[in-house]
């Protein structure tokens, strides 16, 4: 597994108290050397800290990573030359500090153009139909599809990109050595086996459900903030009624928000004819009617939205303007 002691010393200060991402990424993101490490820390914190403490920690994480075994590659941290490039402008308690990667790093690298292609659990049969046509148009632009590896569009999302040949990248809300959900383990494998890449920020499991759905809302701005457009496919907004499903999913509103506030593009899929009155398409009406700037994927003639999300002249593709066991164990 390859990592930096940098890498190592960004998780142990995220251990003590009071020591958040925030200050991480104002502190932390040029400093090397443990003795000033710990002299920041100690003026943070009120956790007992010194340098001897400061290593103790550090070697108990060192040990938990360790059995993450060949479910992992490596970890980069703030501060490390292969840490990702994130687009928008996202606040510093916002942007992640530390990653665990299986697979192609390179891949959240400024040189890749990724777009995020997301939506709902439950999607209907001609969702999926829109859903593949799309992103294999994108796939063909030569874009690295981003989703989070759920059921429904994400895994959608990745299946069509690896039919299509190309590249994607999966962002989980666990450890590398237990994939969630545990029914797209073989998905998770056919990715990293197909030069694509898993990502999390996690390396211990939850210690309980309400933390587990925090992460999977912390995991919905990685989407955001690795991709330079994010495309919803279909979603239910949080007042969805449905007759069909009593439990409407409308996670997708996190990292659509999120995207929003970054200043990332953003892009629907809807027709109006093909998707009025279904209600897993109210997230989709909801962003059109609230935003001037949205881009609208119109599935029977898609050809025109896809050239706006992936054109040089868009001005946010930087890249245009200068209990699973371990993974592969």
């Amino acid at each position: 597994m390859k990592y930096t002691d940098n890498a190592l010393n960004i998780l142990a200060a995220k251990n003590f108290r009071g020591i958040g991402n925030a200050w991480i990424n104002k502190e932390l993101g040029n400093v090397k050397d443990i003795e000033i490490v710990v002299e920041l820390i100690e003026k943070r914190t009120k956790d007992p800290i010194n340098e001897k403490i400061f290593l103790e920690r550090r070697e108990f994480i060192r040990k938990n990573i360790a059995r993450l075994g060949n479910s992992c590659d490596g970890i980069t941290a703030i501060g490390d030359q292969d840490f990702p490039y994130l687009r928008g402008n996202a606040n510093p308690s916002e942007k992640p500090v530390a990653l665990f990667y299986k697979g192609d790093l390179s891949l959240l690298s400024k040189n890749s153009v990724n777009v995020a292609v997301i939506g709902v659990l439950n999607p209907d049969q001609d969702t999926e139909i829109d859903e593949r046509k799309i992103v294999e148009l994108l796939v063909n632009k030569g874009m690295t599809i981003v989703s989070g590896l759920a059921f429904g569009c994400d895994s959608i999302a990745h299946d069509q990109t690896l039919r299509s040949n190309g590249a994607t990248v999966a962002i989980l809300p666990s450890p590398l050595n237990n994939i969630l959900p545990a029914r797209n383990y073989e998905l998770a494998v056919n990715i990293v086996e197909n030069q694509g890449l898993l990502i999390t920020e996690y390396y211990t499991e939850p210690e309980h459900m309400m933390e587990l759905s925090s992460r999977y809302i912390e995991r919905d701005r990685l989407q955001a903030l690795f991709s330079d457009a994010v495309v919803l496919s279909a979603s239910y907004s949080p007042n969805s009624v449905d007759p069909n499903n009593p439990k409407p999913d409308s996670g997708s509103r996190h990292a659509m928000e999120k995207a929003n506030n970054y200043g990332i593009t953003r892009a629907v899929i809807y027709n109006e004819k093909k998707h009025i009155g279904n209600p897993k398409y109210d997230l989709n009406r909801q962003i059109i009617a609230n935003s001037k700037n949205v881009i609208v994927i119109d599935p029977l003639s898609p050809f025109s939205s896809i050239d706006k999300i992936t054109c040089s002249e868009n001005e946010n593709f930087d890249l245009f303007n200068g209990e699973q066991g371990d993974l592969f164990a």
